[in-house]
């Protein structure tokens, strides 16, 4: 048996499945020969952080006991799953560094055992075909409070039951006429125990199976069976699913299953300020008040990927919460901040203008470039970078004013009449500005100070401060999409009104002019940068290509979200 390879210690997030799982292995209580975990989503939608956090634990649980991850596709209903949401699952899976066990495995590979096991249930005596409508079903459930009674098809032979099944299964009746159910306990105070469906006539095409069955199991009745079938020793699920574990063990005992696992329930990872049920995000798609499942304001893994969250501050964020026995709401600006901090560390910088000023230098010529050389990383050993210096710049217009009673205090950008460094470049002087037709600064004309490229300017010349800048006739214009949060408030699936009364109106602008540094423009899909003074970007990986560049924004230089009016 594979020991644990990694210690616990104090750096590591409290985790207490991982110290069962480590009594386990040292107890000698396996059957298996390691560790088997697994991810199981349905296919009904596209991955979100909470199944991020889902698959860091599976997976990464089975790497740190030398074991393996099966990744599972849960595909017991029809009508909600589709081959898209299969292929983008694996692939959001991949992505954020994980390899599953062997083949990607379905629970419709298994549809064939699931019913000779229904069949095995019904000779126990411990299923019956009920024809209770689903409302007459409800009723007869009871509630909470009180118990349930026996359907009046309770007791029906297991020949005659038998019979049943097998021409459900061959179609003979209509959806909703008959369900297979298992014989518990209509008296039981857990809910799940009392006689829950096992089968259910669904007359559409299976994106796996086809047309081969009309009839699928339940997820619970399909659940328990999978892992035995697999031989997962240790079957980890978020909260929601502990009041189905005595059904999940139920089954288990009353099959001659494989193996025997063991379910564990963890808290789910829940985020403010945002929304993570299938349902509504669905529904924000179907809608278009998002432009797709990858849309970047979405929390989905696809999402987060296309707005330049890297799969590794992902991991590292997930990595770093508990795995704990409650939920919880964690901060989204922690999420953020883990974001931040990964790419601080690891994108190149550049230079980007988003709302231009032109420049004239007046005392450099026309037709001379200047190439100047800049760090790619101020910190990490990237290598250079070659900045274009021309006649011809883009300052950004919030980083010159016309009023020079400003302190340099109060704005340490550039002054009509006053001196500033161009990053990276000279330092210039502002001289004269020329105005739209609105009396807006639209072009001004500056010199620079000569020999003053990395070097400090004679005495008496002091800059206010330091700005960015991008050659008007060596740089490219780009759009750059800015996003904010989906959502103005902190709980918008939980407030009053509609989820749609929450949304930010604008959590996204679209900017067409923007210059950016040439070799920005060649960049590869997917590449990040910090555009310096600006925020951290991406290069869209759909979209972008060098003569058409297209950045999203992904995070800015620091929490600007709370500091504006709602989002507290």
């Amino acid at each position: 048996m594979s020991k644990p390879d990694t210690p616990v210690t104090k750096t590591q997030a409290t985790n207490f499945i991982r110290d069962i799982i480590r009594a386990d292995v040292e107890a000698g209580k396996l059957a298996a020969e390691a560790v088997v975990t697994r991810f199981p989503p349905e296919p009904n939608g596209y991955l979100h952080i909470g199944h991020a956090k889902s698959i860091c634990v599976n997976f990464g649980l089975a790497q740190q006991f030398g074991g393996q991850c099966n990744l599972r596709f849960d595909d017991t209903n029809p009508s909600k799953e589709e081959q898209e949401y299969v292929d983008a699952i694996m692939d959001d899976v991949r992505w954020l560094g994980f390899t599953w066990a062997g083949e990607v495995r379905y629970a419709s590979d298994y549809f064939d055992q699931f019913y000779a096991w229904a069949q095995h249930l019904i000779r126990e005596g411990r299923a019956y075909v009920c024809d209770l409508s689903a409302e007459q079903a409800s009723e007869y459930r009871g509630w909470a409070t009180s118990p349930g009674k026996p359907s009046p098809y309770r007791e029906r032979s297991a020949e005659e039951n038998l019979d049943l099944l097998e021409r459900m299964k061959h179609g003979e009746f209509d959806e909703g006429a008959k369900v297979l159910r298992a014989k518990i306990d209509m008296a039981s105070p857990n809910m799940n125990l009392r006689d829950p469906i096992l089968y259910r006539i669904r007359k559409q095409s299976h994106h796996h199976t086809g047309d081969t069955w009309c009839i699928y199991p339940s997820y619970d009745f399909a659940h328990g069976q999978e892992d035995a079938i697999e031989g997962v020793t240790h079957s980890i699920c978020t909260l929601e699913f502990a009041d189905h574990r005595p059904l999940y063990d139920w089954f288990l005992e009353q099959l001659p299953v494989p193996s025997r696992p063991r379910q564990y329930e963890f808290g789910r990872l829940n985020l403010d300020y945002t929304v993570t049920s299938k349902r509504k995000l669905k529904r924000l798609v179907d809608e278009g008040h998002v432009d797709g499942w990858d849309d970047p304001r979405m929390p989905t893994i696809h999402g987060m990927r296309r707005r330049g969250f890297t799969a590794r501050a992902i991991r590292n964020f997930c990595d770093a919460l508990p795995v704990a026995k409650s939920d919880g709401v964690v901060s989204v600006a922690q999420f953020e901040s883990a974001v931040r901090d990964d790419l601080d560390r690891h994108a190149p910088r550049g230079m980007a203008v988003l709302n231009p000023l032109k420049v004239i230098v007046e005392n450099f010529s026309e037709d001379r470039v200047e190439s100047l050389s800049a760090a790619r990383h101020p910190k990490e050993d990237m290598g250079e970078r070659i900045l274009p210096f021309t006649r011809e710049l883009y300052i950004d217009t919030a980083d010159f004013t016309e009023d020079t009673t400003l302190s340099r205090k109060k704005f340490k950008r550039l002054v009509l009449g006053d001196y500033v460094r161009l990053r990276g470049a000279y330092v210039i002087k502002a001289n004269r500005v020329e105005h739209d037709v609105n009396g807006s600064p639209a072009v001004l004309y500056a010199e620079l100070v000569e020999n003053t490229v990395g070097e400090d300017p004679p005495e008496g010349i002091k800059p206010r401060g330091v700005i960015h800048w991008v050659s008007a006739t060596e740089g490219r214009q780009a759009t750059i999409r800015v996003y904010e949060r989906l959502f103005i408030t902190a709980s918008p699936d939980k407030g009053e009104g509609d989820l749609l009364d929450h949304i930010n109106p604008e959590s996204k602008r679209i900017i067409t002019n923007a210059w950016i540094e040439p070799a920005l423009a060649e960049a590869n899909p997917e590449s990040s940068f910090q555009f310096e003074r600006e925020g951290y970007f991406v290069a869209d990986r759909f979209d972008h290509c060098a003569e058409s560049p297209v950045f999203n924004m992904t995070i800015g230089l620091r929490d600007t979200f709370s500091e504006k009016p709602g989002g507290q």
